[in-house]
C-alpha cells in the first residue's frame, strides 16, 4: 500500500482501528460532479508566493508558499471542469467594511479585529486569486462561516444542476474544506478531494484532516485520478448559467 500523507502522524494502534473499523473504503467517484473551490482568494493565499511566516504579517489568515504549490493543481482541475462543462463553483468570505458580522470570528484569534478578508490596503482579501478567477459561466458563493453550504444557495444550486457528486479543492484543510466536505457527505453526495490541491497553513492539521475525511465522508485521491475520472465524462452533462456578455471585470495581477 503506497505512503499516504497522513501516515506519519498516525500511531501503530490509530493504523490498526481504522484497518479493523473498516474505515476508509473507497466510494468512487459519482455520475454528474461539480467542482468545488473553497476560499482560494488573497486572504488566504497571500498576494505572491512566499514562506508563511512572512506573508502572515500582512494576511494573518495567509497559508504561504504551499498555497501558490496548490493553485498549480486546482488550476489544472478547473480548466478540466470547464472543458467537460462541468459546474465549477467557488466559495470566498464576504464581511461588512466595519468587520461588525464577523462575530464569532474574533473570539479565536488574538488578530480577530484585523479585517484580514475585507481590503487590505488596496487588495480585497476576499478575491479569488488571478490565476484561477471565476469565468463567466461559474458560480460564487459568498459565506461567513466555514461551510460552503452554512447559510448559503449551494445546496440549492447542485439541486438546480443535478449534481450526485462534489469534486473539492482549496483551503484551510482542517477548517473550512473540512466543514464542506462532512456537509456535503451530511447531505448524501459523493466526496472527492483532490489531495494536492488542499492546502492549510498547519502542516499537522492538513495531514490529520485529510485522514480524517478519507476514513469517513470523503476519498482523498491524487489530482491525476481525478482528471483521468473527468476525462472519461461526456461533454455538456449540464445546463450552466450562460455568462455575461459584458466585458469581464478586470482582476488584480499577482505580486512578482
Amino acid at each position: 500500500m503506497n505512503e499516504r500523507i497522513w501516515d506519519k502522524f498516525l500511531t501503530e494502534r490509530d493504523k490498526a482501528v481504522f484497518a479493523a473499523g473498516g474505515f476508509g473504503a473507497h466510494a468512487g467517484f459519482g455520475k454528474r460532479p461539480a467542482l468545488l473551490v473553497i476560499d482560494v482568494n488573497w486572504a488566504f493565499c497571500g498576494e505572491r508566493p512566499e514562506p508563511i511566516l512572512e506573508s502572515i504579517k500582512r494576511w494573518r489568515t495567509s497559508c504561504g508558499e504551499e498555497s501558490w504549490v496548490a493553485l498549480e493543481y486546482i488550476k489544472s482541475l478547473i480548466e478540466a471542469a470547464r472543458a467537460k462543462g462541468l459546474p465549477v463553483i467557488y466559495t470566498t468570505a464576504e464581511r461588512r467594511a466595519d468587520n461588525w458580522d464577523a462575530g464569532s470570528w474574533r473570539w479565536k484569534s488574538t488578530r480577530g479585529e484585523e479585517a484580514s478578508g475585507s481590503v487590505h490596503g488596496d487588495i480585497d482579501g476576499n478575491e479569488i486569486v488571478t490565476i484561477i478567477a471565476p469565468g463567466p459561466r461559474d458560480i460564487v458563493i459568498k459565506k461567513q462561516k466555514p461551510s460552503g453550504f452554512f447559510g448559503t444557495n449551494l445546496a440549492s444550486y447542485l439541486t438546480l444542476l443535478g449534481c450526485d457528486s462534489v469534486i473539492v479543492v482549496g483551503t484551510t484543510t482542517s477548517g473550512c474544506v473540512r466543514a464542506t466536505v462532512v456537509d456535503a457527505f451530511s447531505l448524501n453526495y459523493r466526496v472527492t478531494l483532490a489531495e494536492e490541491g488542499c492546502f492549510d497553513r498547519s502542516e499537522a492539521s492538513h495531514a490529520v484532516s485529510l485522514c480524517d475525511m478519507h476514513a469517513k465522508y470523503a476519498d482523498v485521491v491524487s489530482t491525476a485520478e481525478i482528471l483521468s475520472y473527468i476525462d472519461q465524462l461526456a461533454v455538456d452533462l449540464f445546463d450552466l448559467p450562460t455568462g455575461s456578455s459584458r466585458p469581464a471585470t478586470p482582476v488584480r495581477e499577482a505580486a512578482e
